[in-house]
């Protein structure tokens, strides 16, 4: 392998684990010199071969291309059909008229108001679907910001800075401290060298690199410390390494691609919708088929003179469009999209925006939230939480000004010392080493005041080897050096210990009881640094004077474990996937109470060997992965989603970028995410508290239970149009609508009440309710006897309205009736059944509030939408009824209603609201008589 030779970054490089290979081999693998690296001409070369260093771009969707896939929507598809079928009869009924007028069909007005209504409703629906796609960032885009813009490389045997876009394989690049990494780079040489790999990971602490380790097989990637990664920044020491992958095949560039091939999948509600559209268009096409055999009988049944008079079936089939067009709730798909808009809106109000409409209410479906540790769970922040000296263990409340622990002080002011962070004016330096200065901050020991009363002379830095570092301080004239590090280390080289401010030597007792310390904090997943000093003159690291410990640990969020506590009561498991290691993920797991014992955990290598089946198997029990890679978070979310769940994956790192993807409902942190996370997720939190993922859950509910009244609103008043309808036809009576009619009801009329309920407030105990399955139909749980019933009322106050028209003018008979050629009784007719619908969707509104309270309760809720859609209704109604012009384009007989006439229609149109109030009264009656038996 070590042979091969590697001129550029193809697919050679896929079966090579550069981590196992010494810089001999690296250097004959890549024909490149350790000491003078490429010379110009073969980096030329090599990037005319291979290209640039950066992340292929995905093609960005046209806005007239996002337009029109709006349109891809079977209910959307039925309105088009109904457009075609009216111009088609349009062109007819001018042909049969005048044939020389046929290319000016279109100057016809009255079939104008159809068309263009329908077009107005599919046009509004994707340019609000557009609005909310354009505002999406591609997470691609982000991904490429992450490249470094420059690196120092070795060319020709000289320093030169170049772009990394133009870095190739065989590169030399020279890394300092505060280097933002170019490529993928295999270390040859390392001095105290450490890599914050924690968006890349999930590693919560800087990682220490080594350049002398040589495995002798390939490891996973956060093991990997001879090498580091594209876009991870060095936050200490300096290195010198060969580029082994740039651009798609480095470790950013896997991830690239792996969002490149996600395909979007259809959110729940999507899916029920898509299913309910179909239903739909079936039934269409079923009602159509059933008026127009109905009617072709009736024109049968009236002889051959009847079945040649060819505008008779041309009326038939009117009938049949006019029929479809009442089945089709037009208005949906625009109602669904703004209520998901008010969702949105509200989202915001919970530190949430949303980059994907339908995810609003996916939300309200999710059963497993599968949460990254480092910067989600926890703050991304390692801090100080205990401490020990001789005897003594503290606490965080214990870190004051005014603690007289003199031994406790010089432990915090000595950390403090022995580090090169600094936190005053801005997080600078180490992680660990910043918790160490915030740490003696808390005591009032300000880093900046320290080193100006106790200046710094010399320091041996941290290396890997010794795991310590000591300074040398001036105090007041009197010289001290403090030296920190890994506690073996620390005691090899101390024979002294300070005992509650007294000096004295140290015993085998005192060891017993430091490692004993040191093994309460371990149990406890803390980090343990040790902390001696001297007062020698000499720098030296030899017979010190042991102070004590600290312990520290990135913490889990304030917020986070109340939020998991609500996600239980809410029937909603917590998982935590992490890069970080198994005894710290399940330190915080347990804390935070996902997990109660170590066997809910598993880690990355254990995964790698698992089959889909039986990886799909140990999600149904493990609640903590820990030490994986971006692959296996992948892999994990599509385990849970394969269980059936409706999987949250929440993350802010470039690691939890593919599996963000993957999730019904990816959820970023917006502070300390990165831009890759942002790109990906569907939402992002404003305020990275994992508590408003709860908040966010809560609304999500809400929501879809909106959504769910307006579904079952705007269906109730197309049964009640296609059974008024269906009814009437099958009678031989002249039809009760006229296809704008039903377009006016559909479209204007129901559209703000169904507007008004996406508007009602929460239920305040949704959170106590267990996730609906993800396959639940809109009419679970007694919808289809909502729709149903409330549309045979509807239905029943429609027909008797109608009939009344007939009855008022003296026609009592079906004779009478069916063959009435009175057109303005007729046209009377048509108006009173219209504007019964018309307001009984406004009454039937406010008793789809609450379907189990009085409509009395309704306006405690605050939803002043209600009253607003209800007057604005009635008056949209009086203008299409009353007004002259208007009523010529409607057909309507407003100007021959008297009041006798209105209060028929007003009698009629209150059916909906007391069947409510009837409804509810009953339930009470049977609440209260089950409650008294009990008792």
């Amino acid at each position: 392998m070590a042979k091969k030779k590697i001129e550029n970054n193809n697919e050679a490089t896929k079966s090579i684990a550069f981590e196992t290979l010494n810089n001999k081999q690296l250097a004959e693998a890549f024909e490149t010199d350790l000491e003078k690296g490429l010379t110009t001409e073969q980096a030329k070369t090599r990037l005319e071969k291979n290209g640039e260093n950066k992340l292929a771009e995905k093609k960005k969707k046209s806005v007239i291309r996002m337009f029109f896939e709006q349109m891809k929507d079977p209910m959307i598809y039925v309105l088009f059909a109904a457009i075609a079928l009216t111009i088609g009869v349009s062109i007819y009924e001018t042909l049969t008229a005048d044939p020389a007028l046929v290319s000016n069909w279109f100057l016809d007005v009255g079939d104008w108001p159809d068309v263009i209504i329908i077009m107005a409703v599919i046009i509004i629906n994707s340019i609000i679907g557009t609005v909310q796609e354009v505002k999406a960032q591609t997470s691609l885009e982000a991904l490429k910001k992450l490249s470094s813009p420059e690196s120092t490389v070795i060319r020709d045997g000289k320093h030169v800075r170049v772009k990394a876009s133009e870095l190739v394989v065989g590169d030399i690049v020279v890394l300092e401290e505060g280097d933002t990494v170019g490529a993928d780079i295999r270390l040859i040489e390392s001095s105290n060298l450490k890599a914050n790999e924690s968006s890349l990971t999930g590693e919560s602490v800087p990682v220490e690199k080594d350049a002398s380790v040589v495995f002798s097989s390939s490891v996973a990637i956060g093991d990997r410390v001879n090498e580091v990664y594209m876009s991870t920044p060095i936050t200490y020491g300096r290195g010198k390494g060969i580029v082994v992958n740039t651009a798609m095949k480095t470790e950013i560039g896997k991830i690239a691609k792996a969002l490149d091939n996600d395909e979007e999948e259809l959110t729940p509600l999507q899916k029920v919708l898509e299913k309910l559209g179909k239903i739909l268009g079936i039934i269409c096409a079923i009602i159509v088929v059933v008026v127009f055999v109905v009617d072709a009988l009736w024109i049968i049944s009236g002889g051959v003179d009847s079945m040649k008079n060819l505008n008779s079936w041309i009326d038939a089939l009117l009938s049949s469009i006019a029929l479809a067009v009442a089945a089709i709730p037009e208005g949906l798909a625009t109602v669904v999209t703004i209520v998901l808009s008010i969702g949105v809106s509200r989202m915001v109000k919970a530190n949430t925006i949303v980059r994907k409409l339908p995810s609003v209410e996916t939300l309200g479906a999710v059963s497993v939230v599968c949460s990254d540790k480092t910067g989600t769970l926890t703050q991304n922040k390692m801090t100080v939480l205990e401490a020990y000296t001789l005897d003594s263990y503290y606490k965080t409340e214990d870190f004051v000004e005014n603690n007289t622990s003199k031994d406790l002080r010089l432990l915090a002011k000595g950390m403090s010392l022995c580090s090169n962070a600094s936190v005053d004016e801005g997080l600078y330096g180490d992680p660990t080493e910043i918790a160490l200065v915030a740490f003696a901050n808390q005591f009032n020991m300000h880093k900046k005041d320290l080193e100006k009363a106790t200046p710094r002379i010399n320091e041996l830095p941290f290396d890997s080897v010794r795991k310590m570092m000591t300074t040398l301080n001036n105090d007041n004239g009197n010289i001290i050096h403090y030296t920190k590090g890994a506690l073996d280390s620390i005691l090899k080289h101390t024979n002294r210990i300070l005992d509650k401010g007294e000096i004295r030597s140290i015993t085998k007792e005192d060891i017993d009881k430091i490692y004993e310390a040191n093994s309460y904090f371990s149990d406890k997943a803390l980090r343990v640094l040790a902390l001696a000093y001297d007062n020698k003159e000499k720098i030296e690291e030899e017979n010190l004077i042991f102070i004590g410990l600290v312990a520290m640990i990135d913490p889990p969020r304030a917020e986070a474990k109340p939020a998991v506590s609500k996600f239980k009561e809410a029937g909603i498991t917590t998982v935590m996937i992490t890069g970080d290691h198994k005894d710290t993920a399940f330190a915080i797991a347990s804390e935070l109470g996902i997990v109660e014992t170590k066997d809910q955990c598993i880690m990355g290598e254990e995964i790698d060997k698992l089959s889909e089946e039986e990886l799909k198997e140990v999600c149904k029990t493990c609640r903590v992965f820990a030490r994986v890679s971006p692959e296996n978070k992948v892999s994990i979310v599509k385990a849970f989603k394969a269980n059936g769940n409706i999987c949250a994956m929440t993350g802010d790192g470039v690691n939890d970028a593919p599996s963000l993807k993957a999730a019904d409902i990816g959820i970023a942190m917006g502070i300390t995410g990165t831009d890759v996370a942002k790109g990906a997720a569907d939402m992002v939190l404003t305020d990275d508290n994992f508590a408003s993922i709860e908040k966010a859950v809560e609304e999500g509910r809400g929501i879809f239970a909106n959504i769910k009244k307006t579904v079952l609103f705007l269906l109730s008043s197309n049964f009640a149009e296609v059974f008024g309808m269906l009814i009437i036809i099958i009678l031989g009576f002249p039809a009760p609508f006229i296809a704008i009619h039903l377009l006016w009801v559909n479209l204007i009329t129901d559209s703000l009440p169904a507007i008004a309920l996406g508007m009602d407030p929460k239920d305040p105990n949704n959170m106590k309710q267990k996730p609906r399955n993800a396959n639940e139909s809109l009419f679970a749980h007694g919808g289809w006897w909502v729709t149903g019933g409330y549309g045979i009322v509807i239905t029943l106050a429609v027909i008797i309205a109608y009939l009344s028209a007939f009855f008022m003018n003296g026609m009592y008979t079906w004779n009478d009736i069916a063959y009435c050629a009175n057109e303005e009784v007729i046209h009377l007719a048509q108006t009173m059944a219209f504007t019964t619908l018309a307001f009984s969707e406004l009454f039937h509104m406010l008793g789809m509030s609450n379907m189990d309270k009085s409509v009395f309760t309704i306006f405690k809720n605050k939803n002043y939408m209600m009253l607003v859609a209800f007057i604005v209704g009635v008056a949209l109604q009086l203008f299409v009824v009353e007004v002259p012009g208007v009523r010529d384009v409607f057909n309507t007989a407003g100007d021959k209603m008297n009041w006798t006439h209105w209060l028929i229609t007003m009698a009629m149109s209150l059916l909906p609201l007391i069947v409510h109030e009837i409804v509810i009264l009953v339930k009470f009656i049977i609440k209260k008589t089950k409650h008294n038996k009990e008792d």
